[in-house]
């Protein structure tokens, strides 16, 4: 999201876990819904010294370096209401490494990459993510960006509604991707169940 003063907005979403990715995008073109070609993201999650893992993330201020196709952006997210709705604030970079120190002279340290192949497709002013999750697996995301005075659950309901719309079968997590990897490859923090997802099943309507 390019930095705008004129107003802030915020990113409002909610994901899903996913086994059958393929399933997603059939239930898509289905719909005459198109889909983007694949493309490969690399991202560095950074966080202040001192927080942990398992601490609140409300109101805390995140950083993350992405490379996509060769160009880099900066990114900051700060979990307002919930872990899923943040204020965001994104400019793209010209060298990766340089903000990488930049980070680091700010009082933050590097958590966990997170590297996945996302394709994209826009429903209904939403924006669809269907991502597999290197070392994790396949997840849905729907996210719409709102003003900054938007009701998050509100708007958080309508897009779990437009997930289920899609008859596919998910499971939802109220995780964030940065805990998600850091939860594979180290074990769920102590704030998380046993498997890090919120166990919401959606059951697949069409068969």
């Amino acid at each position: 999201m390019p930095y705008d003063e004129r107003q802030l907005v915020r990113e409002i979403e909610v994901k899903y876990r996913v086994d059958d990715l393929e399933g997603v995008l059939t239930a898509l073109k289905s719909r005459g819904i198109e889909v983007s070609d694949p493309v490969h993201q690399d991202d560095q999650a950074y966080a202040p010294d001192g927080w942990q893992f398992g601490d609140s993330k409300i109101g805390v201020s995140f950083l993350r370096l992405r490379t996509v196709a060769g160009r880099h952006y900066f990114t900051l997210k700060q979990p307002v209401d919930n872990d899923q709705a943040c204020l965001e604030y994104e400019t793209e970079v010209t060298d990766r490494e340089p903000m990488h120190h930049v980070a680091l002279h700010m009082g933050y340290r590097p958590t966990v990459r997170i590297v996945k192949v996302r394709r994209t497709a826009s429903i209904d002013g939403c924006s669809l993510c269907i991502d597999d999750l290197e070392g994790v697996g396949g997840f849905v995301e729907a996210e719409r960006m709102v003003p900054d005075d938007a009701d998050a659950q509100a708007v958080q309901a309508d897009l779990a509604a437009l997930v289920d719309s899609l008859g596919a079968a998910v499971v939802r997590t109220t995780e964030t991707y940065d805990s998600l990897v850091h939860a594979a490859q180290h074990g769920p923090t102590a704030n998380l169940d046993d498997s890090g997802f919120l166990l919401t099943i959606i059951p697949n309507e069409r068969g």
